[in-house]
């Protein structure tokens, strides 16, 4: 490590400790050239898990936006954040997963929609309605159809 007084490249470490969360490691140093001792910080460089969208473009994931779109279709439903948390967690662990940390929306979306529909047919019409923009009337019921199908 570089010396910030002399700028000589020789060093030692005088002492190294983790952070409370164990993320960073704080290292004391002691340049050898002119013995002024400086501190360091270590961490994991953070690389972002990419989304796919269906027009091409990426986008970071966001696990607040991807539960947010699951609290709003199960609004006023008998559904528990802590059930959505693990719907979440699902979809993040597919994620991590992805061998080239890229995985597209259709894969994340679909996935969703058989863990919602398991878990509320209500929310999950509501949330298939937004993700697959149901062009007309008659689409919405050909799904309504089937779900009512599946249950009877």
């Amino acid at each position: 490590m570089k010396c910030p007084y002399c700028s000589s490249n020789n060093d030692r470490v005088v002492d190294s400790r983790e952070s409370k969360e164990g993320l960073t490691i704080r290292r004391r140093r002691e340049c050898l050239s002119c013995q002024r001792r400086f501190t360091s910080y270590e961490q994991i460089e953070d690389i972002p898990y990419l989304v796919i969208k269906s027009d091409g473009t990426r986008q970071e994931f966001s696990r607040k936006k991807l539960l947010s779109g699951l609290l709003k279709a199960c609004e006023k439903r008998p559904v528990g954040v802590k059930q959505l948390d693990e719907i979440v967690d699902t979809a993040e662990a597919l994620l991590h997963q992805a061998k080239d940390r890229e995985i597209p929306t259709s894969e994340i979306g679909a996935l969703l929609m058989e863990k919602l529909r398991s878990l509320d047919p209500i929310a999950f019409v509501r949330f298939a309605s937004v993700y697959r923009q149901f062009e007309d009337v008659g689409a919405f019921m050909e799904e309504v159809r089937a779900l009512v199908e599946e249950k009877g």
